[in-house]
């Protein structure tokens, strides 16, 4: 089923190149601190992604990754940022400014007028992956300078790059895998080749995210090393966890992650308990809110229902994939939740996305945000669906989706395209309820592209789901997690406003005429009418995404969730046989 997007964004590379400058600038006149530090990786991301981008549009050119003087000097830009982050971490935020001259020449040198394609890495945006795992990685390795660094793009870039800098080698190269994602390859043209192997007796750190259901990417590399190094050089995997390879990864690339070293520290080791107070994110909390009265509560992967006042039978399903990190911190002022909401740009983003709509009643309070964890205020409550008062709901959904129309734009990533959401619902339905229901689903919206360029994509919201709602606040009620689903990795990403009417007619069973006041109060509200032809396509689509999301999240999930999970597929799964038969009828 289709469920999973690629999120990627067009930069200029001279505009990449001035918002490096100014974050510099600002980072240099900070006085030392975690605000500092975090600014600094910040700037880091950027650098990253401005290597990236350049070194993927010369791939793209040439088919193959090699070397040459721009990625040589984004290369270059980019291990003297990651040594200051390595200073910085290593001295517990305090370290003496570089000499800004040599990156400033180095940033002129790359600042071009070519649109670069960014992919921000999903570590830094949802997983909790944080540059600073990879420098105590590297250090503990023991690793010598004269190891040779490889870094897969994309979020590999940044943390090879650390990692070079955490042992003091060289600059490392990057490499793209190519082809089908579970049987990737790595094409590596003749002057780069040369340099990797240059030295006959240094070993390999290849570094990356993931691994994933595969970890093909790794393998790719370690492949192309074992078949032009020779297989008696030793391999070391920088991974972003302690786990095995995937189901889907090789015989030989399973019996290679087994037998070589591994080098992670996971972002509990490094933030939680064993990390020195300056590194403790329970110190960055407590800075915001004040002394916590016990250590920071994990909620993550579910366990947030345990601190609601909801009945455990009445308990929401929860799909680990896409769960964020989350804590709850006790304090005299009371419980404040303490939520992932990513690195650098990515978590000022939610940030000043959270104080908006905070501000305006929609969301609980914030506190603010540290070091990519956002503290809003904990508001404890019963799962509050059933007993909301409808009429008066509708009403607050329609000034929440109308504000969101208003106020917030669509993130560069963009969004899926009417066309792929059909191609999507044709093939989610197909699989679901067979190929007559696929045939109807297809009827339904055959004639959907003519609606092609209504489409106003904004920053939906994309979850709103009964269980996000809490009877509280100012305004009656408050929207929970309502920050960075159109930004996601899944297929959906930013859409139009009738996408959120077309979700709430669908998750609180809507009846026509509801549904037609909440559409008429969001057209009021955002100055715009809002297409009902178009929104009737999209409640189809809605829900053959709904039953790709929760059916593959069952593959996943372990067995004191499956219930709800199975409930969650069979409702979705009903409402869809039940639009695909009235079209068939």
């Amino acid at each position: 089923m289709l469920v999973y997007g690629d999120s990627k964004r067009s930069e200029c590379a001279d505009a990449l190149c001035e918002a490096i400058a100014e974050r510099l600038a600002k980072v240099e006149h900070q006085p030392p601190g975690i605000a500092r530090h975090t600014g600094l990786v910040g700037v880091l991301l950027n650098a990253g992604e401005l290597a990236q981008g350049l070194s993927d549009l010369e791939f793209k050119s040439i088919g193959a990754d090699e070397v040459s003087p721009v990625r040589k000097a984004a290369g270059g830009l980019l291990i003297q940022i990651a040594d200051l982050v390595v200073q910085s971490w290593l001295h517990d935020f305090a370290w003496d400014p570089a000499d800004p001259v040599r990156m400033s020449a180095l940033l002129r040198e790359l600042r071009k007028p070519e649109a670069l394609s960014i992919r921000e890495g999903e570590g830094f945006a949802f997983y909790g992956l944080y540059p600073e795992s990879y420098i105590e990685a590297a250090i503990r390795s023991k690793l010598s300078s004269n190891n040779v660094v490889i870094g897969i793009r994309s979020i590999g870039t940044t943390l090879s790059a650390v990692v070079s800098a955490a042992i003091g080698a060289a600059p490392p190269e990057t490499v793209r895998p190519v082809g089908p994602p579970y049987r990737k390859r790595t094409v590596i043209a003749p002057k780069l080749s040369r340099h990797l192997l240059r030295d006959p007796d240094a070993e390999f750190a290849i570094v990356d995210e993931g691994p994933g259901l595969s970890g093909s990417s790794f393998g790719s590399v370690a492949d192309w090393l074992e078949e032009h190094a020779g297989r008696d050089r030793r391999l070391h995997f920088f991974p972003g966890h302690k786990g095995r390879l995937g189901p889907e990864a090789s015989r030989r690339h399973r019996v290679r992650w087994k037998a070589s070293p591994r080098h992670v520290v996971d972002m509990d080791e490094l933030l939680l308990g064993g990390a020195p107070p300056t590194h403790r994110l329970a110190s960055w909390v407590s800075d915001l809110v004040g002394p916590l009265e016990r250590p920071l509560e994990d909620i993550s992967c579910g366990t947030w229902r345990r601190a609601t006042a909801g009945d455990r039978q009445a308990w929401p399903p929860a799909d680990r994939r896409f769960e964020r990190r989350k804590f709850l911190a006790h304090t005299a002022n009371g419980l404040w939740l303490v939520k992932f909401a990513g690195l650098g740009n990515i978590g000022e983003r939610k940030f000043a996305k959270a104080r908006l709509l905070a501000a305006a009643g929609f969301t609980p309070p914030v506190a603010g945000l540290c070091h990519g964890f956002l503290v809003q205020k904990w508001v404890p409550a019963d799962f509050p669906a059933r007993d909301l008062h409808r009429a008066d709901f509708i009403g607050h959904l329609g000034e929440y989706l109308a504000f969101r129309a208003r106020r917030l734009p669509a993130p560069k990533t963009g969004g899926a395209s009417l066309s792929k959401l059909c191609e999507m619902t044709v093939l989610n339905t197909e699989e679901a309820l067979g190929a007559a229901a696929g045939r109807a689903a297809r009827e339904r919206i055959d004639d959907a592209l003519r609606y092609a360029d209504l489409p106003m994509p904004i920053d939906t919201d994309n979850r709103l789901h009964a269980w996000e709602w809490l009877s509280a606040g100012e305004r009656g009620f408050l929207k929970t997690d309502a920050l960075d689903h159109s930004e996601g990795h899944d297929l959906v990403g930013a859409q139009d406003v009738a996408w959120d009417i077309a979700g709430a007619a669908i998750e609180f069973d809507l009846s026509p005429e509801e549904t037609a006041k909440l559409r008429a109060a969001v057209s009021d509200g955002c100055l715009r009418a809002v297409n009902a032809e178009l929104q009737a396509v999209f409640e189809i689509c809605y829900l053959a995404f709904q039953v790709g999301l929760w059916t593959t999240a069952r593959k996943f999930a372990p067995a004191d969730e499956a219930s709800r999970l199975e409930a969650a597929v069979s409702r979705y799964v009903n409402c869809l046989r039940l639009r695909t038969l009235e079209v068939a009828d």
